[in-house]
C-alpha cells in the first residue's frame, strides 16, 4: 500500500487506526465508522458494512489501508455535493436560499434534526434568512470533525 499513499498519510492512518482499534484490529462497525469519519471520509453504512464483511469481520491495519485505498478511489464527497447543487441551480448563480438548504438537509437522505442543521449553519456562518454560496458551505460542511471533542 505504500505505493498508493505518502508516508505522512500512512502515519496519520496508523495513528487514527490504533487510537480507536485498541486491540490492533477493527471488529465492529462502530470502530470502522469512527475511524473513517475521523479521517474526513464519508462512506455510507452499507459501504462500511461491506468493507468489514469482506474482511470476515476483523480488519488489521494492512486490511484497513487496502480498504482506505479502495474507498478513496470512489469518494470525492465535496465535488459530488457541489455537482448536485449545480444541477439544481438553473440560473447558475452559485448560491441557494438558506431556507431551501435547511429543507434539503432535514428532509433528504438520512435527514438531519433541526438542532443539527442549526449547528452546521452556526459553524458555516449561515443566517436563516440569507443566501448561501453552496461551494463555500460544502467546503465547511465536509471538513473533518476536529479531534478535540
Amino acid at each position: 500500500m505504500a505505493r498508493y499513499f505518502k508516508e505522512q498519510d500512512i502515519d496519520e492512518f496508523r495513528e487514527c487506526f490504533y487510537l480507536f482499534a485498541r486491540s490492533g484490529h477493527i471488529t465492529s462497525l462502530d470502530e470502522l465508522t469512527v475511524i473513517f469519519r475521523s479521517l474526513g471520509l464519508s462512506p455510507t453504512i452499507n459501504e462500511l458494512t461491506s468493507y468489514l464483511k469482506n474482511k470476515n469481520g476483523r480488519m488489521s491495519f494492512a486490511d484497513f489501508l487496502e480498504v482506505i485505498h479502495m474507498h478513496s478511489r470512489v469518494e470525492n464527497l465535496p465535488e459530488e455535493v457541489i455537482a448536485a447543487f449545480k444541477a439544481g441551480d438553473k440560473g447558475g448563480r452559485g448560491h441557494i436560499p438558506a431556507r431551501q438548504l435547511r429543507h434539503l438537509l432535514q428532509n433528504w437522505g438520512e435527514g438531519l434534526s433541526f438542532r443539527e442543521v442549526d449547528n452546521i449553519f452556526r459553524e458555516a456562518n449561515v443566517s436563516n434568512n440569507g443566501q448561501v454560496r453552496y461551494a463555500d458551505f460544502v467546503r465547511v460542511a465536509c471538513a473533518p470533525v476536529p479531534d478535540y471533542y
